[in-house]
Formats: structure tokens, C-alpha cells, sequence
């Protein structure tokens, strides 16, 4: 009875174990991929919504954001790893720098989009991209995905958000947005209000232009992060603003390319 009952203690902690690691993993910038997501369902067509329903069979374009996260811990899809960020140096655009063999984010926007456009493609393939490609214009508006290689984005950089050890890639993408006490609901419907024309300004670019956007962000992130790295009210003071711009451009021009590909 008692080594039966030990079994069963010692399955019960791996088991939790696995799901509070999970839970941690899935939370990991959850709430920026599925505001960007909620932003998107907001202002697609009804013919757009009516296909990507179908195609998800219900799923929510903000419930698949995260899919891309998720999938890193299966090494079949190890592949997509370098699909997330394009390292660039400050003074470099998109154009000028070196390339990653393995692909990036750039690379892989494009890939999406063509699978999606195919006529070809299989359910499953289609249903695959899609969820890749949502969370992938999330991470293009993400600066810290266009950071340098040579501290891995940020991760490298060691700060304290509010006393507890952070690091600057975190800190963009997701102790702020976590700080805010939001839910991805709650974000989305509390972003500026866009007029159409003003929507059609931030579309009217291409891929190319909204890359060097972001990493224009993403250099005066880098020349701006305090001596004091103690960071807390201040610095979310001075840059939330940034964020939520981010999300919001990010999920406007999420369903700009969704009405393009199911138009």
C-alpha cells in the first residue's frame, strides 16, 4: 500500500512538474502573439474569417499564434528554429546584412505565404503555415528578433525587471507586456483606434520596409537601455507606448496579407 502510494505521489510530481514547465513555455511572449492574433480577427474580411475557420476548424487566429513557440520543443521541427529573428547589426539594413544559411524571419514569411497562395498544398500544409506565418509577423515586430548575433538578441544582456534578474529580449517580449495585467482581450481592444486611411498607411509597404521599421526600434533600444539596468516603472513608462504600436501594426498588417491570400 505504501510503495503504491509512493508511485503514485512521485507521478503525481512529474506530471505537475510537466505541466507548471509547460504552462511557463506557453507563457512565454503568449499574450503579444495572441493580441497580434486578436488584432488580425478584428479587421479581416468576412470572406477571410469564413475561410480561416474552416481551414482551423474553428481555432482562433489569436488560440494558433503561439503554435510556432510550442513546436520547439519536438526536434522534428528543429529546422524552424532560425525562422523566428534575422540578426542584423546596428548599422545595417535587412538588404545589407549577412544572411543565416538556415533561413530567417524574412525567408520564412515568404515560404508561408507561398505554400498558402498554392494550389497545390494539402490541407495539413496549409493549416501548418498558417499557424506559422501568425506568429511569425508577430516576431517580425518584435525588435529584439532583429537583434545582433552576438548576444543572441538581447538574451545575453542582463537586466533586473523590478529587483528580479531578466534579460533586455524578455523584457521586450513579455515582462512589460506581463507587467500590464492584462489579458491579450483586454490589450487588443485598448490599442489606439485607426482610421482607414491611417490602416492603409501602415499596409502600404512592403515586408522589406517593415523589417528596417522594426529594427530601427531595435537600435535605440540598444543605445538607450540605462547604465542602471535596475529597470521598473520608468523604462515601462517610456517605451509601453512602443509595444503596443508594435502589436497593433503587427496584427494590421497580419490581416492585410490574409485578405491578400484568401481574397
Amino acid at each position: 500500500m505504501d510503495q503504491n502510494f509512493s508511485k503514485m505521489k512521485a507521478t503525481f510530481v512529474i506530471i505537475l512538474s510537466f505541466f507548471i514547465s509547460s504552462f511557463k513555455f506557453l507563457n512565454w511572449g503568449a499574450i503579444g502573439h495572441r493580441t497580434v492574433g486578436e488584432v488580425a480577427a478584428q479587421n479581416i474580411s468576412k470572406k477571410t474569417k469564413t475561410e480561416i475557420e474552416d481551414l482551423l476548424q474553428g481555432a482562433s487566429l489569436a488560440y494558433i499564434s503561439t503554435y510556432a513557440d510550442e513546436i520547439k520543443s519536438d526536434d522534428r521541427y528543429k529546422a524552424f528554429n532560425s525562422w523566428h529573428y534575422a540578426n542584423m547589426k546596428l548599422d545595417e539594413n535587412y538588404e545589407s546584412s549577412k544572411k543565416n544559411s538556415k533561413g530567417d524571419i524574412i525567408k520564412a514569411i515568404d515560404k508561408c505565404i507561398q505554400v498558402l497562395k498554392s494550389k497545390t498544398a494539402s490541407k495539413e500544409d496549409n493549416q501548418f503555415y498558417l499557424k506559422l506565418l501568425v506568429h511569425f509577423i508577430g516576431d517580425l515586430h518584435q525588435p529584439l528578433h532583429l537583434g545582433m548575433k552576438e548576444d543572441l538578441g538581447g538574451n545575453k544582456i542582463q537586466i533586473k525587471w523590478f529587483g528580479k534578474s531578466s534579460n533586455l529580449h524578455r523584457l521586450w517580449d513579455s515582462d512589460m507586456i506581463n507587467s500590464s495585467q492584462l489579458s491579450y482581450t483586454e490589450l487588443a481592444n485598448n490599442l489606439p483606434v485607426l482610421s482607414e486611411i491611417q490602416k492603409q498607411e501602415i499596409v502600404s509597404s512592403s515586408i522589406s520596409i517593415w523589417i528596417d521599421e522594426t529594427h530601427a526600434i531595435t537600435n535605440k533600444i540598444y543605445k538607450g537601455l540605462p547604465k542602471e539596468r535596475n529597470l521598473g516603472y520608468r523604462y515601462r513608462y517610456e517605451n509601453f507606448d512602443t509595444i503596443r504600436l508594435q502589436l497593433l501594426k503587427a496584427g494590421i498588417r497580419l490581416a492585410f496579407i490574409l485578405d491578400d491570400i484568401f481574397k
